[in-house]
């Protein structure tokens, strides 16, 4: 991948607080939700309670497409990412304990819910697979596609 193009992708993942993310539920329909995520490098980490709809239908086809999106004032100002990929449960404690450190970093009012053991909350690794880059800076509709 250019690193130009490489560069760009992270620092839109680092950026900003908040993804659409699409799975698909068990009668073939997407489902997207709004969630809060931190990246560490091309790895994304969001958490949800092990009992929601997007934990069963990720359960069932960890296929997902997400977009993630910064704030524009007129179309021409418009930069997102739209990635596909695949998402998994965070099981392994070092990892838990880093993405911990990333959220309590990036959402320091996470400090009220407890820690995740207490939560409920079940941590999602997406893999981004392939990457479509949006920048409208470039012109309108410009986008650039990654493949990792």
């Amino acid at each position: 991948m250019d690193r130009a193009l490489e560069a760009t992708i992270l620092q839109l993942l680092s950026s900003e607080n908040d993804m659409t993310i699409a799975t698909v539920r068990d009668d073939g329909y997407p489902q997207a939700t709004t969630v809060s995520y931190v990246s560490d490098g091309m790895k994304i980490y969001f958490g949800c309670s092990g009992d929601s709809q997007k934990a069963k239908n990720i359960a069932r086809s960890n296929k997902v497409s997400l977009t993630i999106d910064a704030p524009y004032a007129s179309w021409e100002e418009i930069k997102g990412l739209s990635i596909g990929g695949t998402a998994e449960r965070v099981t392994a404690k070092d990892e838990l304990a880093r993405v911990q450190q990333l959220m309590h970093a990036k959402f320091p009012q996470i400090a009220q819910y407890g820690s995740d053991t207490d939560s409920g909350i079940t941590v999602f690794r997406v893999t981004p697979k392939v990457i479509s880059v949006l920048d409208y800076t470039k012109g309108f509709g410009h986008t650039q596609l990654a493949t990792l």
